[in-house]
């Protein structure tokens, strides 16, 4: 068979994801945090954008069940403009006074002591104006604060090479999380080299660092203290599990101790000891939630308000609109010339900008349609929530599910009921023999009311629950419960029971 090049001609339909149309799917999945960030960025890198300064009055965007249609944040030019408060900014710091500018030390002659008239800086800063310590880029976390410890007991460079291989291999927790022989071979050190340099390690503070799991770091902690034969390190050493399961008469029947003085023990350990020795260390820092929505009821209406605040306006830059007229009427625009530069980047403006506008509709209109699928939730709480799917919602608003998927990841609304992600108003139906079917949240608040409400000397079971759901035609196995309390993270009978 012989090889040769044809030419052929083949007429075939394919979806071209462009740059513009991957751009607006971003924006659309975007949370306010994140689109922050990306106007920040699109000011930065296109020209033909610019933040509008000139709005005195905040834009509001204020949308409900009967509004029309408009597109939030716009202007009669079709630019969006989210409220920001322009005055809102901070006052202007004097850096000079927190360089590190000293005076010429002044020497006397044949002697090392400082001149009595010196000063370290040339002006001092008001009581209440930041110290230059509070622009530290990083502040010093467990590694740091072992290492200064560790720089006064060690001398010799190989055993620091073992510390600090043993300091970075703790986790968040303190412990150790490489064990002798792996210190050995990545160090290259001997048994007792690696053994004493450890501990060398867990005699540092804070006490019970080094440890290989809470067992011993509890237990280092009580030798710190000269407990380390006393009856609350025996508790420790072998009676954990009997502590979580609260079983005294197994710790009295081992240890030949009276119930009282087991009690004060395991009190000690409890108030006195931290089994994660690590953890005030770690250097983690809260994030709060910002809704991206609000709905507020006004009369029996509610009311969609989307969260513009700190939100820069954008408008298209005053200086490439007077050529937006020209490159329109000027046909003739030589590629790769400056003009057609120009004229990209105006169309990308305006591309950002009517993607923007979409983004907020959208997400106005996917607000509404759960509006309407979850009144009763809106009005009466969680334990009124219905089934829900993503295809109701976008057959609803005539938009395809992926749409829908993409506005309500990652983004929160503030509603009468509290803060709650857009995800939470989706759930599987739990049915009801007669009865309109609830969503399985509905059933886990269920749940969650019951144990809150239960006698704490006498929980309800996993089996009483599912009798008492029962009774309220909500039909769920035992296991079935059992399954939505551990999502709940409530623990088992057992360690609910207080005596």
């Amino acid at each position: 068979m012989a090889l040769e090049l044809r030419q052929q001609l083949k007429l075939t339909q394919k979806l071209a994801m462009t740059m513009q149309l991957r751009q607006a799917i971003r924006l659309l999945q975007l949370n306010r945090q994140d689109l922050a960030q990306a106007l920040q960025e699109e000011l930065e890198q296109n020209p033909a954008l610019e933040e509008d300064f000139t709005c005195a009055e905040e834009v509001s965007n204020p949308q409900s069940l009967s509004a029309v249609e408009t597109p939030p944040g716009t202007d009669q030019e079709g630019d969006f403009t989210p409220a920001v408060a322009v005055g809102d900014t901070l006052p202007e710091t004097n850096w000079e006074d927190y360089e590190n500018s000293f005076d010429d030390l002044v020497r006397e002659s044949g002697s090392d002591s400082y001149n009595d008239n010196f000063s370290f800086t040339h002006e001092t800063p008001a009581a209440d104006a930041p110290s230059q310590f509070d622009f530290i880029s990083e502040k010093p976390n467990l590694s740091a604060y072992l290492q200064w410890q560790l720089a006064s007991h060690i001398h010799d460079p190989e055993e620091w090479d073992i510390a600090l291989f043993i300091v970075g291999n703790l986790n968040r927790y303190g412990f150790l999380e490489v064990d002798l022989p792996e210190i050995m071979a990545a160090t290259g050190c001997d048994h007792d080299s690696a053994e004493y340099m450890l501990e060398l390690v867990q005699e540092l503070d804070p006490p019970g660092i080094g440890a290989r799991n809470a067992q011993e770091s509890l237990f280092l902690q009580l030798e710190r203290r000269g407990m380390g034969e006393s009856l609350a390190a025996e508790i420790v050493l072998h009676h954990l599990e009997d502590i979580y399961n609260k079983n005294l008469t197994a710790i009295a029947k081992a240890t030949d101790a009276r119930k009282p003085e087991i009690e004060r023990a395991i009190a000690f350990i409890v108030r006195e000891l931290t089994p994660y020795p690590g953890l005030p260390y770690a250097q983690e820092t809260t994030s709060y939630i910002v809704p991206d929505i609000f709905v507020k009821k006004i009369g029996d209406e509610f009311i969609i308000q989307l969260n513009d605040d700190d939100l820069p306006h954008l408008k298209l830059s005053s200086y490439y609109h007077e050529y937006k007229e020209l490159l329109r009427k000027d046909k003739a625009i030589v590629k790769g010339s400056p003009a057609e530069a120009i004229k990209e980047k105006i169309l990308g403006a305006e591309w950002f900008l009517k993607s923007l506008n979409q983004r907020q509709r959208t997400i106005v209109k996917t607000m509404e349609s759960i509006i309407r699928f979850q009144r009763d939730f809106f009005e009466y709480g969680p334990t009124r929530l219905k089934p829900l799917i993503l295809k109701d919602v976008a057959d609803d608003i005539g938009l395809h599910e992926s749409t829908i998927s993409r506005v309500t990841s990652n983004k929160f609304v503030h509603t009468p009921q509290g803060i709650y992600e857009l995800k939470y108003f989706f759930s599987s139906a739990i049915g009801r023999p007669g009865e309109e079917d609830l969503a399985a949240e509905s059933v886990r608040e269920h749940i969650r009311k019951l144990i809150k409400e239960e006698d704490p000397q006498h929980p309800l079971t996993d089996d009483a629950l599912s009798l008492t759901l029962k009774a309220a035609n909500i039909k769920i196995a035992r296991r079935t419960v059992a399954k939505y309390r551990e999502q709940l993270k409530i623990l088992p009978v057992k360690h609910r029971r207080k005596r």
